[in-house]
């Protein structure tokens, strides 16, 4: 069959979906699930919100491509907006959040060069993950994900996530030859992992005194996840240099590096580039949902039903034995299990119509389109309670899959 032809990288559960609404799928049995991964935090304002559906079919019959040898004005446009909301001067657009990190990477090899450095070292975190390529694959803590592809390019020094003292140990090892560190401001693909909370100013102070760059991958914890525009506005400080993709398109691929300071003036003509990058139809559909997240107050949505989801699973998992902590910000949720219990994520989707990820073999997360609503983190809830054995929670857990007649379909946030 035509699935054969596919290259062994994935294990897919043998479940296909032909059209979305808001936070919910149908399959090809026109059966309803409810979508509490968002493609991995991608689909933050919904699947198939109404004006991205038209901005994309009017720009496809305008333009979907020149090259960067000319000015572009959407990726201008969505530049100026970009800088506006994050305190950045400038940005440079690829096609994935891994292509991102590599930009961030290359500024920190030209930030130490133009230091006079030439063995540069990058700080990085345990447990990290920013990508598969090469260079983000050595910038990652994941053996799995590593295992074959040795040696891979770059050196990192590795710290512990969350430890300041291992962070300022480090810089006292290693002298002058550090440039910069590279840090999600939650660790996402190792369990939503949160560091203390006076951990990124700590980090901001270290590296301004000691001159290195401050790089934030907020792949997936930017676009509104964690109830703010960006991760680190929560603790009031400024990166130096920060990454963004998945959510900044809603399902279109497209990255963004965004710099301040002497980092944003490193480039120059020739130094970097992308035949793809920063394209029209994707930037476009980037600002339009720019403009969506802000019109409709998204982040106050994220926020407000996050804070319902966290108490709501917190309460219906107390007690239960293979549940170790409930944790998250915004629509950013761990369930960390004490052991990995098998097929969860395709019990899930058969017997309660609900799509979850497990990552790390053991931590279910959540991160859900930033438009669901009460009954829908209730719905949420419910089924992750019945996924795991506590029905008993809820009297009403029941199954929230059905078949809807083709043309019906749930009524999202923005009817």
């Amino acid at each position: 069959m035509a699935a054969n032809c596919l290259m062994n990288t994935y294990k897919p559960l043998p479940l296909s979906f032909v059209r979305g609404l808001g936070a919910r799928l149908w399959d090809e049995d026109n059966r309803e699930y409810l979508d509490a991964i968002a493609g991995v935090a991608v689909t933050n304002v919904g699947h198939c919100h109404p004006r991205i559906v038209e901005v994309i079919r009017e720009q496809a019959g305008l333009l979907l491509h020149t090259s960067n040898h000319y000015q572009i004005a959407w990726q201008q446009r969505l530049a100026h907006r970009l800088t506006q909301l994050s305190g950045m001067e400038q940005a440079f657009f690829n096609n994935s959040g891994a292509e991102a990190n590599e930009t961030a990477l290359k500024l920190a090899r030209l930030h130490g060069w133009s230091k006079g450095i030439r063995q540069p070292l990058v700080v990085v975190m345990d447990n990290a993950f920013h990508g598969r390529t090469l260079g983000t694959m050595s910038a990652s803590d994941n053996g799995t994900v590593r295992l074959g592809y040795q040696p891979l390019p770059g050196e990192f020094i590795r710290v512990a996530f969350g430890d300041i003292a291992a962070l300022e140990a480090a810089g006292r090892a290693h002298g002058e030859r550090i440039v910069a560190v590279l840090m999600e401001p939650i660790q996402g693909e190792s369990g939503v992992l949160l560091p203390p909370a006076d951990y990124l100013n700590n980090v901001r102070a270290l590296c301004t005194r000691r001159g290195w760059l401050m790089m934030l991958d907020e792949i997936q914890t930017g676009m509104g996840r964690t109830g703010r525009w960006f991760a680190y506005q929560h603790h009031g400080v400024l990166p130096d240099v920060m990454t963004l993709a998945k959510g900044l398109a809603n399902g279109l691929p497209i990255g963004a590096c965004l710099a301040r300071g002497a980092a944003a003036r490193l480039f120059t003509p020739g130094s970097h580039g992308s035949t793809f990058g920063g394209n029209p139809l994707a930037c476009r559909v980037a600002f339009t949902v720019l403009e969506i997240i802000e019109q409709e107050g998204v982040c106050e949505k994220a926020a407000e039903q996050g804070a319902h989801l966290l108490s709501g699973l917190t309460e219906a998992l107390a007690g239960h034995p293979d549940v170790v902590e409930v944790r998250g910000q915004g629509l950013m949720i761990g369930i960390e299990l004490s052991r990995a219990i098998p097929d969860l994520t395709r019990v899930a989707a058969r017997d309660f119509g609900l799509l979850i990820n497990v990552t790390r073999g053991q931590t279910i997360r959540l991160v859900p389109p930033l438009i669901i609503d009460r009954h829908e983190v209730q719905m949420i809830v419910e089924g992750v309670a019945g996924v795991l054995g506590k029905q008993s929670v809820y009297r009403s857990a029941r199954p929230i899959i059905r078949s809807a007649p083709v043309g019906e379909t749930a009524a999202p946030v923005w009817q």
